[in-house]
Formats: C-alpha cells, sequence, structure tokens
C-alpha cells in the first residue's frame, strides 16, 4: 500500500477505525453516521476509494445504501463493505446475494484485515468490471428474416393443425392427475425467457419419490453404507438465499431434499471420481399420458408459443435451463449462444439417431458447428430445413432422450 486511498466510512462504532490516523500517509478517512449524509456527500460527485457502511443505521440500512449506490453507474468501482456487530446469517446471506463486495463482523474482525481487503479491492474491482463489459459485448448477430418468416409460418401452422389434437392430450393430462396442464420454467438461450411444457410429472408426488428412491435407485448396492454422501452436502447458492428460497427446484431422494442445480454438480462429481451416485429408474413422478407424449415429444408442442413470442426458433440450439448455464464458460463453451434457441438442432437430431448416447464434448462441437452458421453471412435456410427432414423420423422414438 504506497499510495494515499480516502475510505468513506458511515456509522457509529466510535475508534473502529482510528487505526487509519496512524497509517495517514496510506490512508484517509471520511466519517459521516447515517444515509442521508452519504447520499449527499455523494451527489456531490465526491468520489472516495472505499465505501465502509454499518448494516445498522439510523433510518435507512447499509443495504438501501448499497442499492442507491449501484444504481449510479460512476460508483460502480467503488468497493463497498458491508459491516455488521454481529454476525446475523439473513444479513449475511442477503449481501452475497446482492454482490455486496464483502462483509465483515466489528465484533471479531482486526480493522487491518479489513484495509488489506480494500486495497486489494482498490486494485482489481476496476479491471474485473472492465473485464465484464468486454465479455458483455457480443458478436454481432441479426435473425435472418428468411428464418422469422419462416418460424412464423409454421409455429402458427402447426398450432392451427394440432390444435383439436392437443385438446385431447391436455384432457387425458387433466384427467390422469390433478394440477396445470402446462408448466413453465425459466430458459437461457439469447436471453432468459419463460419455455412451455405440457406436464409430464405429477403434482405432488415428492412423497412418493421419497418411498420409492432406495427401490428404485439403479445403482444401490445391498448392505453397503455411503460415507459422505454428497446428498448430505448443502447447495451453496441456496445457502446464500433467505429462507425457504431455492435457486432450482427440489427433487427429493430418500431423505434428502436437493435443488437440481446441486444435484446435477455431485452427478458430475461423481462421475469424475469414479464414485456412486443416485440415480433414479422408471421415476414415479411421469404420469402414462407424461411417458407418451415425451417419447413422442408432444410435451414439446408448448414452444411453439415460444417461437411466436421471438424467444426461440424452429431450429437452434437447445435452451439450457438457468443453472446448466451458469456453469458454461469459455469462449468456446459459450459460443453456442451465438445462435437462436430452438425446439430441434442438429446435437438433438444426431442424439437421437444415436440412441441417446453422445459424449458432453461432441454436444458442444456440434453446438458451436451450427453456431457457426449466423457468423457473417454463413445462415442457410437450407441447411434448417434438413435438419427439420431429419427430426421428423425420429419424432416417434422407443425412450426418452
Amino acid at each position: 500500500m504506497n499510495q494515499n486511498r480516502t475510505i468513506l466510512y458511515i456509522g457509529n462504532t466510535k475508534g473502529y477505525f482510528d487505526v487509519i490516523d496512524q497509517l495517514h500517509q496510506e490512508w484517509s478517512k471520511i466519517i459521516l453516521h447515517n444515509s442521508i449524509e452519504a447520499t449527499n456527500y455523494l451527489n456531490k460527485q465526491k468520489q472516495p476509494d472505499a465505501i465502509i457502511c454499518e448494516y445498522n443505521l439510523p433510518g435507512n440500512d447499509g443495504i438501501f445504501l448499497f442499492d442507491w449506490i449501484r444504481k449510479n453507474k460512476a460508483f460502480d468501482d467503488i468497493p463497498f463493505i458491508l459491516l455488521s456487530k454481529e454476525f446475523k446469517e439473513d444479513i449475511y446471506k442477503l449481501a452475497f446475494k446482492k454482490h455486496i463486495d464483502d462483509f465483515f463482523v466489528i465484533s471479531v474482525t482486526d480493522p487491518l484485515i479489513i484495509l488489506k481487503r480494500i486495497a486489494f479491492l482498490c486494485n482489481h474491482k476496476k479491471a474485473l468490471n472492465v473485464k465484464k463489459e468486454q465479455i458483455t459485448i457480443d458478436e454481432a448477430y441479426k435473425m435472418p428474416l428468411s428464418k422469422r418468416i419462416f418460424d412464423i409460418f409454421v409455429a402458427s401452422s402447426v398450432l392451427l393443425v394440432a390444435s383439436p389434437f392437443l385438446l385431447l392430450i391436455i384432457l387425458a393430462i387433466r384427467l390422469e392427475s390433478k394440477g396445470k396442464v402446462y408448466y413453465i420454467s425459466k430458459r437461457v438461450g439469447r436471453k432468459t425467457f419463460d419455455f412451455y411444457k405440457l406436464r409430464s410429472m405429477r403434482t405432488g408426488s415428492d412423497e412418493l419419490l421419497k418411498k420409492l428412491a432406495q427401490e428404485k435407485n439403479q445403482y444401490k448396492k445391498d448392505e453397503v453404507k455411503l460415507e459422505n454422501n454428497p446428498l448430505d452436502i448443502p447447495c451453496p447458492k441456496c445457502s446464500a438465499l433467505p429462507e425457504g428460497q431455492t435457486c432450482s427446484p427440489l427433487m427429493y431422494i430418500d431423505t434428502h431434499a436437493i435443488c437440481d442445480y446441486w444435484f446435477n454438480v455431485q452427478k458430475q462429481e461423481a462421475a469424475k471420481n469414479n464414485s456412486t451416485f443416485v440415480k433414479i429408474v422408471d421415476d414415479p413422478r411421469v404420469t402414462k399420458v407424461g411417458k407418451f407424449i415425451r417419447n413422442t415429444s408432444i410435451d414439446e408442442l408448448p414452444q411453439l408459443i415460444n417461437v411466436l413470442k421471438g424467444d426461440m426458433s424452429i431450429v437452434g440450439n437447445r435452451p439450457l435451463p438457468v443453472y446448466e448455464a451458469e456453469l458454461i464458460t469459455g469462449d468456446e463453451m459459450s459460443k453456442r449462444f451465438l445462435a437462436p434457441p430452438g425446439i430441434t438442432g442438429l446435437w438433438q437430431v444426431e442424439l437421437r439417431g444415436k440412441g441417446g448416447k453422445m459424449s458432453e464434448e461432441e454436444r458442444i462441437r456440434l453446438d458451436n458447428e451450427y453456431a457457426d452458421q449466423f457468423k457473417g453471412n454463413n445462415y442457410s435456410f437450407w441447411y434448417d430445413m434438413k435438419l427439420i427432414l431429419r427430426t421428423i423420423p425420429a419424432l416417434l422414438q422407443k425412450g426418452s432422450v
């Protein structure tokens, strides 16, 4: 630390940062006592090098002040540290969710540790923000007019022709099990959107799944008890959320509740380590009608509404659940998002042609191969037509893939 930095300290803990006065060549401080004083100070365009704010302030709390500060892009590069007089889990989780730069408890933290953390953030936060801006500047993308016209024509035509049959399927779903006949989940293509499908599982079947999990676990070994069961490890994303909230839908296995995101992470880790992990066969949540509409891909017909809305295309790369999209890193893996999300596409056709067996590397390669169609003027309408023609015979398949 060889340069003088100004810290704006908002709080009422007397003497906590007196150590700054002993480091006058490296640090200086401005002390304010509430959020009103802080907003007035910052509105005068006086930008400190870092902001340290206590959670408990007269009037509004430190989270409120953080929200106000982050609305002004001029303050994006200023590190924000939240302090609490004692550890409270709900405050910690909220600070994590809000992406506050760091959180410390006054009663157990040496102020010198906070100063070292600020020095690190001052050196690296601006560079990190510049990097984020560069990442978000994506390659130019524009939906080809011929593709959009084709999407609207096909989606509207199929919905019109299939509507009597869809009504029968909807009635069958409703008669077999209670609940909505469709479900909505968040998916990621070139943006996050509401993804529509016909419901193929029972609602309220969590207890049934818990009861059958052990006897239907295809990896279960008699008289073998797992040590360090991955199902016992809490999801870090769910742990950072307020109590009762989860980062993705919950699934119930044996006596465990595990979110969909963490289940997939643990399953991938188990595969790497050649260790045992739970996999349910003949999932009891799937209804008879649900099995039929899955095997015939009828459950995907409501995605034609996504096509009409412009969320998806008839042909493209499959949109990913949010938790899967968050796991994608690196230019090569993220290149798949240069193409629009689609109902069918290159890897879906290849996957069905191989009976559902395909490596993750091959899927990435095929997604990227289709994405290359949208670089420059490489898009081919006839290439899309060829993929559609290859999709038709694969629709009536023997099993779900």
